[in-house]
């Protein structure tokens, strides 16, 4: 019986340069990234949950808070901001052993288990028809480009916007990939990658100073509820 076994990267740097801190900054009562790491270690189906940082905070908090997850020191040529992911995934992916990686980040506090659950189950069903995997935010809207051209839609034909055709955004909630796709590609999504679609509150990213009162303001409703 093939084992597949399926090793989740959470990548994070110390310093953040529009949310100072943010990895580590409190929400609900606990730093920002334990809200992922514990969702993880909450999904059956991973085996091993690796941390990737540069920071001494999160190391010696994973320690305390989390001792079963490992943790990797990010070298110095892959600590600058601009340092695309895919290079320091493939870092990464030279020091665990994994037949399937999935990444994600903590600025996805409220990704659930069951979401990134269900993703890996229809990944691993699709390994022969998909190369990887996605979250994706469904979006039925009317679309411009810069200069106003219509994307998605004809001006001319005013359809309701629940009867437009969807189309998707990469939410950067989670990528699903082995690392042979990494590696022969240089890139965490393949030539066939598969879209899941991700509910609307769980795909809440932690960008700029709003993202993180908007998320404060659904925990503490959550909290309530």
């Amino acid at each position: 019986v093939d084992v597949t076994r399926i090793v989740a990267v959470v990548p994070m740097r110390h310093n953040s340069e529009r949310v100072k801190g943010k990895n580590y900054r409190p929400l609900a009562g606990r730093p920002l990234f334990h809200h992922i790491v514990q969702t993880l270690l909450d999904v059956p189906t991973i085996d091993e949950v690796v941390i990737d940082t540069d920071s001494d905070t999160i190391i010696s908090d994973v320690q305390e808070a989390f001792p079963g997850v490992r943790v990797l020191v990010r070298p110095e040529h892959l600590r600058a901001g601009e340092i695309p992911m895919n290079d320091v995934l493939l870092n990464t992916a030279t020091q665990v052993d994994a037949d399937v990686l999935l990444q994600t980040h903590s600025t996805n506090p409220f990704l659930s288990s069951e979401t990134i659950a269900s993703a890996i189950d229809r990944f691993l069903a699709h390994e022969n028809d998909c190369d990887s995997c996605f979250g994706v935010s469904r979006i039925q809207a009317r679309l411009w480009t810069a200069d106003a051209q219509p994307i998605n839609h004809d001006p001319a034909v005013l359809l309701r916007t629940q009867d437009l055709a969807p189309v998707y955004l990469e939410n950067s909630c989670f990528y699903i990939f082995t690392p042979e796709t990494l590696r022969t590609r240089g890139n965490r999504i393949g030539e066939r990658p598969l879209l899941v679609e991700v509910p609307a509150e769980e795909a809440i990213d932690i960008d700029e100073e709003s993202d993180f009162r908007l998320a404060q303001a659904v925990a503490a409703m959550r909290d309530q509820s």
